[in-house]
């Protein structure tokens, strides 16, 4: 494996990072504080529309619908920048990556041409995936939501809960039960759903503990009728569409998990080289640079992880494993990088005054969305167990 980056991806990482630096950095603890107003609303809707502009709500998604057909790379690193400023920015470029990835991978050639360039223009601020319920987080396979066929239309009732970005989103893919009496998982289909949609009710915004710009709402559908043309894939195979699904948006989720790391790190790394105690720098006791040593060491191991997950899935290699891996990896030590960040610091860490405070609250859901740490490590040990099965 080549690890160095092409000049492509140079360019993408280094227009993510000045992007992040000059439009997002400035604004995440407003966005933070206040994300409810109308004015920081509107100034999380125009960083979205900027950031589908320069390309980047369809990295991974073919020039002929709009995208900027760079790969899964790149989109990693892309990503990674984006969260060092503002995660709830990340997230919801890394969530319309993703719906782009899928109707590309999954839909028929009208859906592609009527979707896609949308999400990738920011004609659609945002996309949505609407899998998770109340009762079925962990297990998607245990949904409730059903699609009855009436005629030439589907009928869906039920409601999907968590779903990132729900009030921006354009367009929503949904998942409902179609045949109740198969086996588990083998009954449940994906559709292509207009945010406009009469019976769509988006609820109020979580309160959440961080990541607060980005919106994660209840979604209900009461009777929602939308045509037989909105079937994405095959009938009953959304299941398998939904298990692809996730595994590819653990590239970005750790991707974004890396970036606050990063973030806090590299803030209590300057920190120490300012603050005097005992007469000399934080940065010359060497108890606390081991605590550097091993922050930076373990990013290190992440990024190499994210990276060969993102490397074999842009090789069409089996990733699942790889990815799951890195997911794992990325989300645990940037639990555990922002604590130390925050030791580094000392009292001062603990204050809004420095973002420590936030970058320990946004990086807190990453080991539970997309796949808890817990659901990571099952999928890693049954695809090493499987792998002792077939030598």
């Amino acid at each position: 494996m080549h690890l160095a980056l092409t000049e492509e991806q140079h360019l993408i990482q280094d227009l993510a990072r000045k992007f992040a630096v000059t439009e997002l950095e400035p604004i995440a603890a407003q966005l933070d504080r206040d994300s409810d107003s109308g004015k920081n609303r509107q100034l999380f809707l125009a960083n979205l529309k900027m950031l589908a502009e320069l390309g980047f709500m369809g990295l991974n998604v073919s020039s002929k619908y709009g995208g900027t057909e760079a790969g899964v790379v790149s989109f990693s690193l892309a990503v990674t920048e984006i969260a060092r400023a503002c995660a709830s920015t990340a997230v919801t470029m890394s969530v319309t990556n993703m719906v782009g990835e899928v109707i590309q991978a999954v839909a028929n050639n009208d859906q592609k041409q009527q979707y896609l360039p949308k999400l990738s223009s920011g004609d659609y601020a945002a996309g949505s995936f609407c899998l998770s319920e109340q009762g079925a987080g962990s297990d998607p396979a245990a949904m409730k939501t059903r699609a009855v066929k009436e005629g030439d239309r589907w009928i869906i009732n039920g409601a999907k809960a968590w779903i990132t970005s729900a009030e921006y989103a354009g367009i929503f893919i949904v998942w409902a039960v179609t045949d109740p009496d198969a086996a588990s998982g083998n009954g449940i289909s994906c559709f292509l759903v207009e945010a406009d949609t009469p019976g769509i009710t988006v609820g109020k915004a979580e309160q959440k503990m961080g990541q607060h710009a980005s919106s994660t709402n209840m979604v209900s559908f009461d009777n929602c009728r939308i045509p037989s043309s909105a079937l994405m894939g095959e009938l009953n195979d959304g299941f398998r569409i939904a298990v692809a699904e996730l595994a590819g948006g653990r590239i970005g989720i750790g991707s974004l998990a890396l970036g606050i790391g990063f973030a806090a790190m590299d803030y209590a790394r300057r920190y120490t080289t300012e603050r005097e105690q005992f007469g000399r720098s934080l940065a010359s006791f060497q108890g606390l640079q081991w605590m550097m040593s091993d922050a930076y060491t373990q990013l290190e191991a992440s990024r190499l992880l994210i990276m060969n997950a993102a490397y074999l899935k842009d090789s069409h290699k089996p990733f699942n494993k790889a990815a799951a891996m890195a997911k794992l990896h990325a989300t645990e030590t940037g639990h555990k990088v922002c604590y130390t960040a925050q030791q580094l610091l000392g009292g001062m860490g603990y204050t809004q005054d420095c973002p420590l405070e936030r970058y320990a609250r946004d990086v807190r859901v990453t080991s539970i969305y997309e796949g808890t740490s817990e659901i990571q490590r099952l999928i890693i040990a049954r695809e090493l167990l499987s792998e002792v099965s077939t030598d």
